[in-house]
């Protein structure tokens, strides 16, 4: 009993001493106090983010293709930008399916849209609506100043125009992220440096945008991991990239991309290799195979030949036919650059002079 009324008694002193400190040092220092205190707050708003949604919401539109009359597939886009003749919307290529394209705004007016350009590489295409359809244009905003742990949100159509303009909210959870992908449904061919958010992004979003607190779009919503063991992995093409691309596909139709001329196989395809009578050595486990070399194309003028394995190029080293393309087309047609060569069990350097595709 004794032990416990001492504890009491200690506790009591205890908070009389802390309170005295307190009071004394605002007194005797009231602005360092203060000061100290104010930088900790953190205000917390409980209205949401309905006003940046306001601010985006009508550029955002429902993409549907169809294909002879019939629905084959649904989307989502935003108008970027504008004319004197035509609004600009910026989709996903994987979302263009066909020619035959109907574009649905917010208040549910519909317009036919046309392909202006699309991009397999880079998931990008362009579509063009004649512009005194449109209801808003979309601002664009800066990926780069988006840290991790800011807060996002996106706005698309899960599951066709039903849910037209549904919005999730998140944060942004990574960047820089190299994901593989794949454009011919075998082994992965190319990668994307994508951003990560934990909003929620779902078949039908696909090509819709990716915004800051701000309502300025940050991003293209493009793809997301499907496991069991997984939750929350969306991810976002920066919109800086993605107005990169667009200004080719607006001017060319196209993406210029720099030209090598060879066929090639992952140094893992066993079989596909025996097949072209290309054997490797066992300890060759990363690379990309030359399987064959286009005449009179920058690869046969620089002297790269079948059997050849390509293991750098520039700086970086490859490991597979993503990784590659994906280093390659970070130079510019006509560069010249070095690329490395396994060659009957040596290391050779050649120098390309890129062509354009």
């Amino acid at each position: 009993m004794r032990k416990k009324i001492g504890y009491i008694i200690t506790g009591i002193l205890c908070f009389i001493f802390g309170a005295g400190l307190v009071c004394a040092g605002v007194y005797f220092f009231p602005k360092e106090v203060v000061k100290t205190i104010t930088e900790k707050n953190v205000t917390i708003s409980d209205t949401g983010i309905s006003e940046s949604v306001e601010k985006i919401d009508d550029s955002v539109v429902v993409i549907e293709t169809y294909q002879e009359g019939e629905l084959v597939g649904t989307g989502t886009g935003f108008v970027y930008d504008t004319d004197d003749k035509y609004g600009y919307i910026l989709t996903n290529h994987h979302v263009i399916t066909t020619n035959e394209i109907l574009i649905i705004y917010s208040d549910s007016t519909t317009a036919e849209a046309e392909v202006v350009g699309s991009d397999e590489y880079s998931d990008i295409a362009i579509l063009k609506v004649s512009k005194d359809t449109i209801l808003g244009v979309a601002t664009m905003g800066n990926s780069k100043d988006v840290k991790v742990g800011d807060t996002v949100f996106a706005i698309g159509s899960p599951m066709g125009k039903e849910f037209k303009n549904t919005v999730t909210k998140g944060i942004l959870s990574g960047k820089d992220r190299l994901i593989s992908v794949s454009v011919s449904n075998y082994d992965a061919d190319y990668i994307l440096n994508v951003m990560q958010t934990d909003a929620a992004i779902n078949p039908g979003n696909s090509g819709g945008p990716l915004c800051n607190i701000n309502g300025e779009v940050i991003g293209i919503n493009n793809l997301k991991i499907v496991k069991d063991t997984v939750e929350g992995l969306g991810f976002s093409i920066p919109i800086e990239d993605v107005l990169k691309y667009a200004e080719s596909l607006r001017t060319d139709g196209v993406i210029k991309r720099p030209y090598l001329g060879v066929s090639m196989l992952n140094v893992t395809s066993t079989y596909q290799l025996k097949y072209t009578g290309i054997r490797l050595d066992e300890d060759i486990t990363e690379g990309v195979v030359v399987v064959d070399v286009e005449s009179k194309s920058p690869a046969d003028e620089a002297g790269l030949v079948k059997g050849d394995v390509i293991i750098k190029i520039g700086e970086f080293e490859v490991s597979d036919i993503a990784e590659f393309r994906y280093r390659l087309y970070s130079f510019n047609p006509d560069e010249s650059v070095d690329i490395v060569v396994n060659r009957d069990g040596k290391d050779k350097t050649i120098k390309v002079t890129l062509g354009s595709n």
